[in-house]
């Protein structure tokens, strides 16, 4: 069971139900007690980051997300999912994010329009990550005014004023700054091989 985290904000029933298209048995859960016994764990999100992690903490689904984490089962952040795995945001400079991974969220640069509300192309870094299994120069869709600053962790770059940060790993852990599920056949895909990857860690 893939548990997708229902903090009552954003995108959740859209990622549930491109899951569900992949052949998941993913679910919506609205506890900690309900997300323990899952075998990987999907953070959404749309919006603000700070009223998206204030969300997140009276729900208090934070803390299955650190267990998830800390249990070493496959977890995918997807969008602002992906901003609230680190320490903050320059959107919302009084909000803690979770901390999972390190450093800030940051506005994209001056001299591009903000949001990046388009289709563009990934150029991928670790090409041998299983995340990218099958897809080649893949084109996925992103709504966004922020991403994550550079790292060590880096998986994927789309050029936009500059390479941001469209992808990030580490260990288990695997976060999209684009949507993948609506993404078409890509996005479908990337979605895919994240359940593929559930199942040979169950397994």
């Amino acid at each position: 069971m893939i548990a997708v985290l229902d903090y009552g904000i954003g995108n959740l029933r859209s990622a549930q139900k491109a899951l569900q298209h992949v052949g998941a048995d993913a679910r919506l859960v609205t506890t900690v007690e309900e997300a323990a016994g899952a075998s990987a764990v999907v953070l959404p999100g749309v919006g603000a980051f700070g009223a998206c992690m204030d969300a997140l903490r009276r729900s208090g689904l934070d803390r299955a997300a650190h267990d998830a984490v800390d249990r070493g089962v496959p977890f995918l952040g997807v969008c602002v999912g992906m901003q609230l795995l680190y320490e903050g945001s320059e959107e919302s400079p009084e909000s803690t994010g979770l901390g999972i991974l390190p450093g800030t969220i940051r506005l994209l640069p001056e001299g591009v329009k903000r949001p990046q509300m388009q289709w563009n192309c990934l150029d991928v870094v670790d090409e041998a990550n299983p995340i990218f299994e099958g897809l080649t120069d893949p084109w996925v869709y992103f709504v966004h005014s922020y991403a994550a600053e550079p790292s060590d962790d880096v998986i994927a770059t789309c050029d936009y004023g500059g390479p941001a940060v469209a992808a990030v790993r580490r260990e288990n852990l695997w976060a999209m700054q684009f949507h993948p599920e609506k993404s078409g056949p890509v996005g479908l895909q990337l979605l895919r091989n994240f359940v593929q990857i559930t199942r040979r860690s169950d397994g």
